[in-house]
């Protein structure tokens, strides 16, 4: 079987390994220098998110070198070498194996900018800035060399720029070549300057025209002032997709009224298919009524809206809400009526408890048995959660910011001891930062009879919570990881023993 995967015998086989691999840029590089199949199956891959940010590109850190533009200009016409000699640049470059125009995935026209800008820097080795017109100009010349040569994106970004610009001839072969819009999947926006307004709305025209298979559009900032033909377009957008899965908008502006000029009103003929609505920093007008008809909704989050949303009409697998303070009165329709559905809820009140807690607790226990992932912030820790907790048979992640609560007359060691005996036996993670319970790390651990992998805490500075931790490691044999922000010195060698420690940021659950 090796020498079958090595040779290339099995391809089906070899082109899911490598598209597993495709955020491992280093394995996936070291992949292509095995051999001639090998290379031929990888360099694609490695070449469809070129100008992301994120992720380097070789084992070169390509925001500090990117000379890789360089083999995306091998076979240019005359025409297109002359506009480089412009600019001091030598157009002769080296013959490549690949041609990588083709390959690309993903583009984002930020960064694109931005590297072009260091590539010209890179190419004339002078002190001074480049010139606006020699980064539009190359950077009109990549999308020509894109979109002529059969690249067909899957991901766009669009941020326009003081300084982006759009060429006709650009404009032209988009117009043409309707491959390189046609199969994208995920696009997002952030700003559009008043001065590349123009640009904009000829790049959104085109791609309302051709792009049918988006299914996640996100709004990074918006803004309620830009041209009237630019909500038209995007209006289009959204109307002309056959099924629009995901949707995301953030609002740039702090105004007491707002204006959406219809784009949240298009929502509506996507009822059907929208399955996940990320809704932040927006005043919930008439307009996101119309939201009420998305049946289908699965996955809300809502994170500091005024006006918040009647949340009566879902049933949903996923609630999150991020709200200054959280009133649960608001939300217990929709807790109900997701009821067993539900199954990962997220609550944080920043800066201020949650009201009406024990309303929502009552809701909790009575309607949401099958929450596997729970994360409140901002409450009051009494026998009642744990009475809650016991209810949730299926949780396997908790995470608690609470303090005290001085109605209840129970003892802090004893409360924690009670909660740590309810916790159910699918419980792998719990995260006890900034909470009340922390200190009380000892106690909890020794009552406790999940098999916890991850423990996240903020200080182990006692030797009995040090002591705690390692009979429940021999005890269950679960422990894994525990995360934490202030650890004594002296305990760190007996604790890595058993556990693997690492501060609590760095151990993360996808939400």
């Amino acid at each position: 079987m090796a020498s079958k995967i090595l040779m290339g015998d099995i391809p089906e086989l070899m082109e899911n390994i490598f598209d597993n691999l495709k955020n491992e840029y280093y394995s996936l590089y070291s992949c292509s220098l095995v051999n001639r199949y090998w290379c031929k199956i990888s360099i694609p891959i490695l070449w469809e998110d070129p100008f992301s940010f994120e992720q380097p590109f070789t084992p070169d850190n390509r925001l500090q070198n990117p000379s890789f533009i360089s083999k995306y200009f091998s076979s240019l016409d005359e025409d297109e070498k002359f506009m480089l000699e412009e600019y001091v640049i030598n157009p002769e470059f080296s013959k490549t194996l690949f041609d990588y125009t083709k390959f690309l995935k993903v583009l984002n026209l930020f960064c694109l900018e931005i590297l072009v800008g260091e590539w010209i820097d890179l190419q004339l080795n002078d002190s001074k800035p480049p010139s606006d017109p020699s980064i539009y100009n190359i950077t009109n010349l990549l999308l020509k060399l894109f979109i002529k040569n059969g690249a067909s994106l899957r991901k766009l970004h669009l941020n326009f720029s003081d300084h982006t610009k759009i060429l006709p001839e650009t404009f032209y072969f988009l117009g043409q070549n309707v491959q390189f819009f046609s199969q994208i999947q995920e696009l997002s926006l952030c700003i559009i300057s008043d001065f590349s307004t123009e640009d904009a709305i000829g790049f959104l025209r085109i791609l309302a025209a051709n792009t049918t298979k988006i299914s996640s559009l996100k709004f990074v900032e918006f803004y309620s002032h830009y041209d009237p033909q630019v909500y038209r377009a995007l209006i289009n957008i959204i109307k002309s997709q056959e099924q629009l899965l995901y949707f995301n908008i953030f609002d740039g502006e702090d105004f007491p009224e707002k204006n959406y000029h219809g784009i949240i009103s298009a929502l509506e003929s996507q009822k059907n298919s929208l399955r996940e609505l990320i809704i932040k920093h927006c005043i919930c007008n008439e307009e996101f009524k119309v939201l009420k008809t998305s049946e289908n909704l699965e996955i809300l989050r809502i994170k500091y809206c005024t006006k918040l949303l009647t949340l009566s009409d879902y049933k949903l697998s996923t609630l999150e809400i991020v709200d200054r303070p959280i009133d649960a009165s608001k939300i217990v329709l929709i807790l109900e009526k997701s009821g067993t559905l539900l199954q990962r809820l997220k609550l944080e009140s920043e800066n201020e408890m949650i009201l009406e807690q024990s309303l929502l607790l009552e809701t909790l226990r009575s309607f949401c048995p099958n929450i596997i992932y729970l994360e409140i912030l901002n409450f009051k820790f009494s026998s009642k959660f744990s009475d809650l907790i016991s209810n949730l048979q299926n949780l396997q992640f908790l995470s608690l910011w609470c303090f005290w609560s001085i109605d209840d007359i129970t003892p802090e060691q004893e409360l924690v001891s009670q909660f740590a005996e309810r916790l159910p036996l699918t419980l792998q993670y719990l995260d006890l930062r900034n909470s009340c319970l922390s200190s009380y790390t000892d106690i909890l651990l020794n009552n406790c009879y999940s098999p916890l992998n991850k423990l996240l805490v903020d200080i182990l500075h006692k030797e009995k919570q040090v002591k705690a931790i390692i009979e429940f490691c021999k005890r269950k044999k679960t422990l894994n990881y525990v995360g934490v922000n202030i650890l004594v010195d002296k305990f760190r060698k007996e604790l890595e023993e058993y556990v693997i420690l690492r501060p609590r940021y760095r151990i993360v659950v996808n939400f």
